[in-house]
């Protein structure tokens, strides 16, 4: 194992610009506040996930939102970690369990095992169904499931030591990042309801592979280092490329570089030749791409501004793309 890596500069070849929500202050202190009043979390996790600042990631990602939806959205994203947290250390069945909480109080109006996740989700699909439009709701729940049975067979893989082959990897990261229903949220956060037609175009969801499928690159060569310090560097892109290109740890950041400079040119290239969906819905089609900009360019900001990633080193790391590897947490 070397003793670091070098990160591609994922940064200079994003062209795309960041903001961040005027209203994180407020929402954040309270949206942490909600999280911590349950006690789901060991006081090892908690840390963890407050020093992670996801309010900080929301604030980037939805930078539109106005203040109940994007305090909603703060909530969901630290649902999302109490959800990933647990599991990360489950094996599949117990995973499977945690998800299948999340995802029955999502589906049904009355379900409830008395815990403190299903009290969670309650109150956040509560939130949710006050301004959420029919379509991006049901879509939403799809993508719920999807997500539940993807961290379940996330977690079945991690027990048996399994790595995926490249194309079954990325259709499980698709699911198990949670990014779809990231990008589920911003019809609630913008207060628009697309129809399905628009989800089967094309060009349309050339676009959105593109926009997700940076966030999960990024995303994974940005966590490599932690994830190897805890053992878990199985569901994690720069593993499989290492793996099924017999290439070492720096061949596999810079293919990480490489390929999300060619993704980004999709993106940027495709949205030029997006054809009109009528006049009712270009301006909502044109304002959930650019949805999508925001979460690629602000998860990449956050990355270098939060100690999620980089922990007290976050700067430096920023300024010279160095991560030192981290030792092998003890259990």
């Amino acid at each position: 194992m070397p003793e670091h890596f070098v990160l591609p500069d994922l940064l200079a070849v994003c062209p795309l610009k960041g903001s961040t929500n005027p209203h994180y202050t407020q929402a954040a202190a309270e949206s942490s506040a909600w999280v911590k009043s349950y006690n789901i979390l060991s006081a090892r996790k908690l840390a963890f996930l407050l020093q992670g600042s996801s309010e900080l990631l929301v604030s980037h990602a939805y930078p539109y939102a106005p203040y109940e939806q994007f305090r909603t959205c703060c909530d969901f994203v630290n649902l999302l970690f109490v959800v990933d947290e647990v599991s990360d250390d489950q094996n599949g069945k117990d995973a499977r369990r945690t998800g299948e909480v999340f995802l029955n109080v999502m589906r049904y109006p009355e379900w409830d095992d008395g815990s403190a996740l299903a009290k969670m989700t309650r109150e956040f699909k509560q939130r949710l169904l006050d301004s959420a439009g029919p379509n991006s709701y049901r879509r939403f729940l799809m993508h719920c499931d999807e997500y539940v049975n993807a961290v379940a067979r996330e977690a079945e893989y991690r027990e048996r030591g399994e790595v995926l082959d490249m194309e079954s990897f990325q259709t499980l990261r698709r699911e198990n990042s949670a990014i779809r229903l990231c990008f589920g949220l911003f019809e609630f956060a913008l207060g628009i309801d697309l129809p399905d037609v628009i989800f089967h175009d094309p060009h349309f969801m050339t676009l959105y592979w593109a926009a997700a499928d940076m966030v999960c690159w990024s995303n994974d060569v940005y966590s490599y280092n932690m994830e190897q310090a805890k053992g878990h560097t199985g569901n994690n892109i720069v593993t499989v490329l290492m793996r099924q290109k017999a290439i070492d740890l720096q061949a596999a950041s810079d293919l990480v570089g490489a390929h999300f400079a060619e993704l980004m040119e999709r993106f940027v290239e495709t949205k030029k030749s997006l054809p009109s969906f009528g006049a009712g819905l270009d301006d909502a089609v044109a304002r959930y791409v650019e949805a999508m900009e925001h979460w690629v360019i602000g998860n990449l900001e956050w990355s270098f501004e939060s100690q999620r990633y980089f922990g007290a080193e976050h700067k430096r790391v920023k300024e010279t793309r160095v991560v030192m590897l981290s030792p092998r947490e003890e259990d």
